[in-house]
């Protein structure tokens, strides 16, 4: 574990060897929990995320993965990076992981000429939502009911630079 430190760990692109790391990481995670306990719907959604090269993962130096992000670089109006999805293991959580992949989805997930970055947060996670905005991000609108009826998502914006 961490003990609340940054964690020494390195990104790279996913492959199916780690998805079985990646739904476990997921279905143990709030978001998860909300939209992913079925276990075909989180493994096809991220099978598919693997194949068109959309998610990385967070290795520790035993290459045991701690986390994941799964983002679009043209994923808002076909023009700006979306962070679809980050999860982090339960155990390492506040070690730094999602601060180091949310890093990591900024310095790669777009060009130069892109001056906005995007993700969704839901009401339920009050926590990532503090995380985002700790890192610059900025709520641009609510969308109720957007994913699930009873929970409002909040779409966040930060923009480059």
């Amino acid at each position: 574990m961490c003990e609340k430190t940054k964690m020494d760990i390195h990104i790279q692109l996913a492959d199916m060897q780690f998805i079985d790391s990646c739904i476990e990481i997921l279905q143990n995670s709030d978001l998860g929990k909300a939209y992913f306990s079925d276990y075909e719907k989180a493994s096809d959604m991220l099978t598919y995320a693997v194949g068109q090269k959309n998610v990385y993962v967070a290795l520790d130096e035993n290459e045991k993965c701690l986390g994941f992000i799964y983002y679009m670089t043209n994923g808002v109006f076909g023009s700006y990076p979306y962070l679809h999805i980050v999860a982090v293991k339960e155990e390492y959580r506040s070690c730094g992981i999602g601060k180091q992949l949310i890093k990591y989805f900024e310095d790669n997930a777009s060009d130069s000429s892109s001056t906005k970055y995007f993700l969704t947060v839901d009401d339920f996670n009050p926590r990532a939502k503090k995380l985002y905005e700790n890192l610059g991000y900025k709520c641009v609108g609510q969308l109720p009911d957007f994913y699930k009826k009873g929970i409002n998502c909040y779409l966040m914006m930060k923009r480059r630079g």
